[in-house]
């Protein structure tokens, strides 16, 4: 067998390899579902991915992570996590054991716990801030969307690029206070709203499928972190988006100089946050449009995820039924 041949089935198992710790992770956190206590479940999230990622067989560090080393127990910037691999696989990995805590805690919509896998040194990495976001779906010309436009312009252009109206575009947008003027501008330039409360992963994939998601722009800051998942899943998926780092104050600023980054104002566009190929794997916590939740039968736990490879754009999901509740403690 030809080495290129030996990789891609190692990539292969791979992908299924990472949809078990996304598994495992959401019904760690499904524990807390609806208890209101974000703290516990993202402490049992946590835990468990971390429990599960070290078992496979791969030299990772993390690069899209929980903190700064000494800030958090798990999941540090540059934390070296795997097994190890006599084959010598070498990869970044971001995490996100809980997209939407407050989801989790409140039993609403769109939880899910997300992890993404990639060649080394191909991952954008970033410090524990914020990112203004602009996403987009697959099938439009390139550069149809930037970061340093405005919204007006940004619905102007994909209008045009969809042979629609602007009163025909609908753009997801975090609720937070810090989005006043931008949702004032979007109502005032004739497009729709979805108000989401968490869960910006999700709100960027859902532009890749407007006719299911009926959501067709993504526009807002979010989480850093989150900004190069959702990335890493437009990148299996299709579609543009461009990023720039905002730090909200001086904490942020100082995480910013810690990680080398001097210019916060660069736009990063996708391939400056993906620059190699990854494996993306997400499992729903709580029912949502994506994936349902975590659901537990008389004497089994269910769930459903997706798995994506960027080099294939292949995409599988997965239903599965977990007769011994007892693999995950």
């Amino acid at each position: 067998m030809s080495q290129a041949v030996e990789k891609a089935e190692l990539d292969r198992a791979l992908a299924l390899d990472i949809v078990r710790v996304t598994e495992a992770t959401a019904v760690a956190a499904a524990q807390w579902l609806g208890r209101g206590d974000e703290a516990s479940a993202d402490e049992a999230a946590a835990a468990a991915m971390h429990r599960e990622i070290a078992r496979l067989p791969f030299d990772g560090i993390v690069v899209v992570g929980e903190g700064e080393e000494g800030d958090c127990p798990f999941f540090y910037m540059g934390e070296r996590i795997g097994q190890g691999s006599p084959s010598g696989t070498t990869v970044d990995v971001a995490v996100d054991p809980i997209e939407g805590s407050t989801l989790c805690a409140k039993a609403l919509p769109n939880a899910m716990s997300v992890l993404a896998v990639a060649e080394r040194g191909s991952l954008l990495k970033v410090p524990p801030i914020y990112m203004e976001k602009v996403a987009i779906g697959p099938g439009y010309p390139e550069g149809t969307i930037s970061v340093a436009a405005t919204p007006s312009e940004n619905l102007g252009a994909l209008a045009e690029a969809k042979g629609v109206g602007v009163q025909d575009l609908t753009v997801c947008v975090l609720d937070r206070p810090r989005h006043g003027d931008l949702i004032e501008e979007i109502r005032s330039a004739g497009a729709a709203l979805r108000l989401i409360g968490d869960g910006d992963i999700a709100g960027v994939i859902h532009v890749t499928d407007p006719v299911q998601t009926g959501i067709d722009m993504y526009l807002g800051i979010g989480g850093a972190a989150e900004g190069v998942l959702a990335a890493a899943a437009l990148t299996c998926l299709g579609g543009q988006m461009e990023g720039r780092l905002v730090a909200l104050n001086k904490e942020h600023r100082a995480w910013a100089k810690l990680a080398g980054i001097t210019n916060l104002s660069k736009t990063y566009a996708l391939k400056d946050m993906v620059m190699g190929d990854l494996s993306f794997a997400a499992t729903g916590i709580t029912d949502g449009s994506m994936m349902a939740g975590v659901h537990h039968a008389r004497n089994a736990i269910i769930t459903e995820s997706v798995v994506m490879r960027a080099s294939t754009r292949t995409r599988r999901w997965i239903k599965t039924e977990h007769a011994d509740p007892n693999k995950f403690a």
